[in-house]
């Protein structure tokens, strides 16, 4: 499949006039079709079913067919362009019935093998839809179901661009705590994932290889697994942590102290983008020295946080002005309240690419550790558009400005291992 086609079905819609009449599912409405997961069903039997939807927002489809064991052994699979046909929609007169094509016709026994072999089998898939598509896409399920009546699999779908999505690992995580529940361990090495989109140069994205890599599963495309065809090459793109500069400098220039001695009025004034670790800086070191912490998330509008420093120095007092500050024209506001306060004013620069900050960002409102995660006020995920109009808009400070110092804060991770592990995945999703 060309590229330009495998973007073409990255809505994964099947499209009933591509499949040939050989090798349709047929279409009679034998099976029942749920509009909602967790429906009830009506009276016709099925081998296939939908389950209440997992996550805080109910995002993740949740489905098995028959009834799936669960096994130390995990055959996890993609499904548009590895079990069956990737398509898209097109617009089509009349309702055309709900019809898949297999990927290749030795599908299903190759599933019935692996399920033989001790596997449980386990479908992941991306299916960001508008609810109308949605629902259309949902109709075909029992059908494949229905199609593998020997084959006890269950299914995951991440419908929108959170947690679930790969290649973030929200799907596999609910799979663990679902075995677990069950006793069973997941044995990763024993496991295996097989998807398409392995970054190779006719695939349309990396974020099937990305998800395998980041859950230390091993990975093999469709061609690989069920055709037995060499390893083709592959280049994995976007930001991963590993692209960072090890041990740089934390704080530049290191020769003098980062709070003055003795404590006096200052006005402390943050710049960097949103997630490079403000506030965590100033809890850290500007807050047991007494700082008055002024934030517009909190304070919600420019012209309070304004107010607010302005009171924080007449009363003598010493304040970081903790926001993203990208241009000139913002940081003079704050720069004329010090100089009518009579009180020096230094610039801390937060230095972090942008993709680095919409990665942590990513992060901590996605895939903290659950102890982290638990002890930690929740972290909403800001949009991208936050991140790249702060880069459209940003002006580097500079010395004219009227500060008596600049400073630059590298960005540094800050965890235990398992943190660790978590922060170093591949986050972002393709295409953002």
């Amino acid at each position: 499949m060309s590229a330009a086609s495998k973007k073409r079905s990255a809505d994964h819609l099947d499209d009933p006039a591509a499949a040939s009449s050989s090798k349709r599912v047929s279409a009679k409405p034998v099976f029942p079709v749920f509009d909602k997961p967790g429906a009830a069903a009506d009276t016709t039997p099925s081998t296939f079913q939908w389950l209440p939807p997992l996550g805080p927002n109910k995002t993740c489809l949740h489905a098995i067919n028959l009834a799936p064991e669960s096994r130390p052994k995990v055959a996890a699979l993609d499904l548009d362009g590895c079990l069956i046909q990737s398509s898209f929609p097109k617009k089509a007169k009349g309702s055309a019935p709900p019809t898949f094509q297999w990927w290749r016709p030795i599908i299903p026994n190759k599933l019935k093998e692996l399920y033989d072999d001790g596997y449980a089998i386990v479908i992941v898939t991306n299916q960001a839809l508008k609810s109308a598509a949605l629902v259309e896409w949902k109709k075909k399920l029992p059908l494949i179901g229905a199609a593998l009546p020997d084959v006890p699999f269950r299914l995951f779908a991440a419908t929108a661009r959170d947690g679930f999505r790969k290649p973030m690992p929200g799907m596999w995580y609910e799979l663990e705590r679902i075995f677990a529940e069950g006793g069973v361990t997941i044995d990763k090495k024993a496991s295996i994932f097989v998807g398409d989109a392995a970054g190779r140069a006719s695939d349309f994205a990396g974020t099937d290889r990305k998800w395998a890599l980041n859950l230390d599963l091993p990975f093999h495309t469709p061609e690989e697994f069920f055709l037995k065809l060499p390893q083709a090459p592959y280049t994995l793109t976007g930001f991963h942590p590993s692209s960072l500069q090890p041990d740089a400098p934390p704080i530049l220039p290191s020769s003098t102290p980062l709070l003055p001695s003795p404590l006096t009025s200052e006005l402390v004034l943050f710049v960097g983008p949103p997630a490079l670790g403000k506030s965590t800086f100033f809890r850290r070191h500007f807050a047991p020295a007494g700082y008055v912490h002024v934030n517009q998330d909190t304070l919600k509008t420019r012209e309070k946080c304004v107010r607010a420093a302005k009171e924080a120095l007449q009363e003598g007092k010493a304040v970081v002005v903790d926001n993203t500050n990208r241009d000139r024209t913002t940081r003079k506001l704050y720069v004329d309240v010090a100089r009518t306060a009579g009180v020096p004013i230094r610039c801390f620069v937060f230095t972090g690419s942008v993709e680095l900050a919409w990665h942590n960002n990513l992060y901590r409102a996605y895939n903290l550790p659950p102890a982290l995660a638990a002890s930690e006020p929740k972290r909403e995920v800001l949009p991208y558009m936050a991140f790249s109009s702060f880069r459209a808009a940003y002006e580097e400070p500079a010395q004219d400005e009227g500060f008596a110092e600049i400073r630059r804060v590298q960005w540094t991770f800050e965890g235990d291992e398992e943190a660790r592990g978590r922060w170093n995945m591949w986050l972002q999703v393709d295409g953002k």
